[in-house]
């Protein structure tokens, strides 16, 4: 059991520590918005993104290999390793923090948990974009290079406009709702094995070939885990969009988010793209919200606010996942 949980249910915890635990991810959103990023050399997340990419270099093959098992195995095993790693630094942070008490203790915590969340960077980067087109198609198509790993050097304007207000409803979820998520049900463990997961699917997870590498087999375990973890967070964000905007019913947002491959990034995409009444695509490959109209300047805007929106509304949501957590805790102990 998790020693954020363990230490409510002594008796020096009770309603006001409870109430003091509760306030961590509200705080940490509040550290977020107020300082932004640690350096990279503080940042766990840049951390991880090293090491993935050190052993990435070591065991995704140059050439294509059909079927590559041993690629596949190798890179699950480092998967589980960098993860346990992951996990028992995060783990034994937490265990320290929690030898203090009360309001020191969380506020800690929510030093910690801040990296493993990002919400002011990506909406200051969302908003870049459409500064930049503001000054030329090529600048905007620069900045959007820093968001998404696809291809910008041949999109117009509105498609420019669409990847961004994209990117911005994806890691809406994978940036801030996922790691809440996880922080309410396993504490800065669960949002530390968010965060590597994560970071692992952008850097191994791909079909094909990327930065001279194979990835096929090596990088689908990393996709995969991915998948699993975001499964839950991404419907919680789609549906809190849903609510903010008074959007479509679930039924329409369901049919939209299944036109894209991925299980879970069509969700908040498709919920974003109902709420805007706008059309995104990716060319090739979906459609989403067809009979929507063009983005324009504002909607990236709006896009931005509606994050916002869901951003505050996922506090009360974890504090109702923490308080079921703490119920089911003290239930299975009674």
């Amino acid at each position: 059991m998790s020693d954020h949980w363990l230490l409510l249910l002594t008796p020096a915890g009770g309603w006001p520590q409870l109430a003091v635990w509760i306030g961590v991810p509200l705080l940490a959103l509040a550290v977020d918005w107020w300082l932004g990023e640690p350096p990279a050399a503080w940042h766990p997340v840049v951390w991880m993104g090293r090491a993935l990419k050190w052993w990435g270099d070591r065991l995704a093959p140059t050439a294509p290999v059909a079927d590559d098992l041993k690629a596949f195995w190798r890179s699950a095993l480092v998967w589980l390793a960098l993860a346990a790693i992951v996990l028992v630094v995060a783990w034994g942070a937490q265990h320290l923090v929690l030898m203090l008490h009360g309001f020191v203790a969380a506020a800690l915590l929510a030093l910690l948990l801040k990296p493993l969340l990002a919400w002011r960077m990506l909406h200051d980067e969302v908003l870049a974009v459409e500064v930049a087109l503001g000054q030329s198609l090529p600048a905007g198509r620069a900045q959007l290079a820093r968001l998404v790993s696809r291809d910008v050097s041949a999109l117009t304007a509105v498609q420019v406009r669409e990847s961004a207000i994209e990117s911005l409803a994806e890691n809406l979820n994978d940036s801030v709702v996922a790691p809440l998520f996880w922080f309410a049900l396993l504490g800065l463990p669960g949002a530390a094995l968010y965060r590597f997961a994560n970071t692992a699917d952008a850097m191994w997870g791909y079909p094909g070939m990327r930065g001279g590498r194979y990835w096929q087999c090596a990088g689908k375990w990393a996709a995969r885990a991915d998948d699993v973890l975001s499964w839950v967070p991404a419907r919680i964000t789609a549906l809190l969009l849903a609510v903010v905007a008074r959007g479509q019913p679930f039924s329409t947002l369901a049919r939209q988010a299944r036109k894209t491959p991925s299980p879970n990034s069509g969700w908040p995409m498709a919920a974003m793209a109902l709420a805007l009444n706008v059309r995104l695509a990716k060319p090739g490959v979906y459609t989403l919200h067809s009979k929507g109209r063009r983005a324009g300047p504002l909607d990236t805007r709006r896009a931005a606010r509606l994050g916002t929106q869901v951003v505050l509304a996922m506090v009360p949501v974890v504090a109702g996942l923490q308080l079921l957590v703490l119920v089911g805790v003290a239930w299975a102990h009674a």
